[in-house]
C-alpha cells in the first residue's frame, strides 16, 4: 500500500515537472529564436506562431494594475491555490485518474506562466489556432495545459452524475 501511494506521488511530480518543462522550453526558444510580433505558420494558417508578451492574465487582463497589486493577484494569491491544490492532490487517495490528470494540468499551466511573471514580469505567448468558426487568442503550452485540465474535470463531472441529477424535478 505504501508503495502504491509513493508511486502515485512520483507519477504526479513527474508529470508536473514534465507540463511545466515543455511549457518552458519552448517559451525559451521562441524567446531566444522569434522576433515580436513576426508571424510564422506551423501548419498551413491553421497554426501559426507570433511571439508577443503577456503582462497580464487571460486576455491582458490585470496589464494595468500597480505592481503591489499585480504581485498579490498574479503570483502571491495564485501560488496559494496552486500550493493548495498540489498539497491536496498529493494526501488524498480519494482522487480518480482523470482528476489527478485534470489537477495536474491545471496546476502546471498555472505554474508555468507564474514562472514567466516571476522570472520576466510578463508571459510569453506564441500559438494561435485558428479552424474557421474556432479560433483562440495567442497562447503556450501552460495556456493548453490548463484549458486542456478544465476540460477533463467538465467531462469527468459531467459524465459522473447520477442519472437522477438529470431527471428534472
Amino acid at each position: 500500500m505504501r508503495a502504491n501511494k509513493l508511486s502515485k506521488k512520483l507519477f504526479i511530480l513527474i508529470l508536473l515537472i514534465s507540463i511545466v518543462g515543455c511549457d518552458q522550453i519552448s517559451k525559451g526558444i521562441v524567446r531566444q529564436k522569434l522576433d515580436y510580433n513576426k508571424q510564422s505558420s506551423l501548419a498551413g494558417n491553421f497554426i501559426t506562431i507570433t511571439k508577443v508578451e503577456n503582462t497580464g492574465a487571460f486576455l491582458s487582463l490585470g496589464d494595468h494594475l500597480p505592481r503591489s497589486i499585480y504581485i498579490i493577484l498574479m503570483i502571491i494569491l495564485p501560488l496559494i491555490v496552486i500550493g493548495y491544490a498540489l498539497f491536496y492532490l498529493l494526501i488524498s487517495n480519494k482522487l480518480s485518474g482523470p482528476l489527478v490528470f485534470g489537477f495536474c494540468f491545471i496546476i502546471a499551466g498555472g505554474l508555468g506562466n507564474i514562472i514567466d511573471r516571476i522570472l520576466y514580469g510578463s508571459v510569453t505567448d506564441f500559438l494561435h489556432f485558428n479552424f474557421g468558426l474556432f479560433h483562440t487568442g495567442i497562447v503556450n503550452v501552460a495556456d493548453i495545459s490548463v484549458t486542456a485540465g478544465f476540460i477533463i474535470l467538465i467531462y469527468y463531472f459531467f459524465l459522473n452524475r447520477k442519472k437522477s441529477d438529470l431527471k428534472p424535478t
